[in-house]
C-alpha cells in the first residue's frame, strides 16, 4: 500500500503521524511511505531519518494526497485540505466529527473512507488510539492550569501546592477516565487538594484505591458540582462519550458562583466541550475570560509537546496501520472489530451512531458497506 504523511498545518501543531521507526516497519513489509518534506521536523525527526528508514520525500501536500492510498495524519483535515482528499482514499486520523458539522459535511462530500483514531474501540471499551493523547492532555491540563492560576495571566494568584502554613489549591476534575486519572496524578503530586467526580461508582472505587490521600472521589451530579465550584481554584473538564458530543456539566450560570480568577481547563473541547462557555482556542492564543473566569480550551494540547506525543501516538497507531496496509481497509475492518469501530464515514455515508445523532443524519448500515 502507498501511505502518505502530510505536514500538519493546524495552528501550532508540530506533531507528525509517523516516526522514522514506524516508517521502517511499514517499509519492511513492502509498503511505500511518502512524507511531505519537513513533516517531522517539529517533532525532532529530520527528513534524512525518514529516507534512511525507506520513505520517499515529496515537497507539496498535494503530491502526497495525489499518490497515497492511505493518508495518516494527527489532526482532522482543515478547509484548505478538503479539496485534496480523493474518493475512496482512506484517511486515518483524529476526526472528532461530532463537534464539527462543516468537517463532517466536507468528508461526506469527498466520498473518502474516514477511520477515526478516537473511536477505535477494544472489547473492554478502552480506546487504544485515544489513550496516549489523553494521558498527555490530562497531565498537561494541570501543568497549564497551574500556570494560568498565576496573577499575570488573570488567575487567582494561587500556588497549586501551597506552602507550609498556607493551604494548597482546590482542584476539581470532572470525569475519572484516562484524562481525569492522569490529571489527578499530577495535581496530587504537586500537593493540591483534589476531587474527582464521575458517574460510575465502580470507577470511583477504583480511583479511591489507587490514588494518594490528597485525592477524594465524589459522585458526579449537578447538585454536587454546584456545591463544590465555589471553593475550587482549578476545574478540569475531562468527560468523553466516544464519537459523540460531550455533555455540558458546567453551565454558563455556574460561572457566577465561582471565585474570580478560577481557571477552567476543558480537555473535552475536541468533542464540543463539557463546559458550556467553552470555545476552541489555540496555543498561540490559549485563554479568554468570561465573568472573571479564565478559560483554557486549546483543542490540540499534546501538540505543545510534539516529541513525546509523536512517539506515543506511533506506538499506538502502528499496529493498526500495518493491518490496514497489509489487508486493505475493508478486510482489515472485517477481521479486526476494534478497527471496524473506527469507521465513521464511508463514501459519503455516516456509519457511526454518535456522528449521525449529532447532526440528525441518516445512519447507514456499516456491514452492508463492508
Amino acid at each position: 500500500m502507498i501511505i502518505g504523511i502530510p505536514s500538519e498545518i493546524k495552528n501550532n501543531e508540530s506533531r507528525v503521524a509517523l516516526t522514522p521507526s514506524g516508517t521502517k516497519e511499514l517499509s519492511k513489509k513492502g509498503h511505500k511511505v511518502y512524507l511531505q518534506s519537513n513533516a517531522g521536523a517539529g517533532s525532532g525527526f529530520l527528513d534524512k531519518e525518514y529516507l534512511d528508514a525507506g520513505a520517499k520525500i515529496l515537497s507539496q501536500a498535494s503530491e502526497i494526497y495525489e499518490i497515497a492510498e492511505m493518508i495518516m495524519k494527527v489532526k482532522e483535515p482543515i478547509e484548505s485540505e478538503y479539496v485534496l482528499i480523493k474518493k475512496g482514499q482512506l484517511i486515518f486520523t483524529y476526526f472528532h466529527f461530532a463537534s464539527s458539522k462543516p468537517l463532517t459535511d466536507a468528508m461526506m462530500a469527498s466520498r473518502s473512507v474516514c477511520l477515526s483514531y478516537e473511536t477505535v474501540e477494544m472489547v473492554d471499551k478502552a480506546l487504544p488510539l485515544l489513550i496516549p493523547m489523553s494521558e498527555i492532555a490530562g497531565r498537561m491540563s494541570i501543568q497549564e492550569g497551574a500556570k494560568y492560576l498565576e496573577k499575570p495571566f488573570k488567575g487567582r494568584g494561587v500556588l497549586l501546592g501551597g506552602v507550609p502554613g498556607v493551604l494548597p489549591a482546590n482542584v476539581l476534575i470532572l470525569g475519572g477516565g484516562v484524562v481525569g486519572m492522569n490529571a489527578a496524578k499530577i495535581a496530587s503530586g504537586m500537593g493540591a487538594n483534589v476531587t474527582i467526580m464521575d458517574f460510575s461508582l465502580s470507577r470511583l472505587r477504583y480511583l479511591d484505591e489507587i490514588m494518594p490521600a490528597n485525592v477524594n472521589t465524589c459522585m458526579s451530579s449537578e447538585h454536587n458540582i454546584r456545591n463544590m465550584i465555589g471553593t475550587c481554584d482549578l476545574i478540569v473538564g475531562s468527560v468523553l462519550i466516544p464519537g459523540a458530543k460531550a455533555p455540558h456539566l458546567i453551565t454558563e450560570d455556574m460561572l457566577k458562583d465561582m471565585q474570580p480568577g478560577t481557571v477552567l481547563v476543558d480537555v473535552a473541547v475536541d468533542q464540543g466541550g463539557c463546559i458550556a462557555t467553552c470555545k476552541p482556542t489555540t496555543h498561540e492564543d490559549p485563554t479568554y475570560i468570561i465573568d472573571d473566569i479564565v478559560h483554557y480550551c486549546v483543542a490540540n494540547m499534546p501538540g505543545a509537546v510534539p516529541y513525546t506525543s509523536t512517539l506515543a501516538l506511533t506506538n499506538a497507531t502502528l499496529p493498526y496501520a500495518l493491518q490496514l496496509a497489509d489487508l486493505g481497509w475493508k478486510n482489515g475492518c472485517k477481521l479486526n472489530k476494534e478497527l471496524k469501530k473506527g469507521l465513521n464515514i464511508i463514501d459519503g455515508k455516516v456509519v457511526y451512531p454518535g456522528v449521525a445523532e449529532a447532526f440528525g443524519y441518516k445512519l447507514s448500515a456499516l456491514d452492508q458497506l463492508l
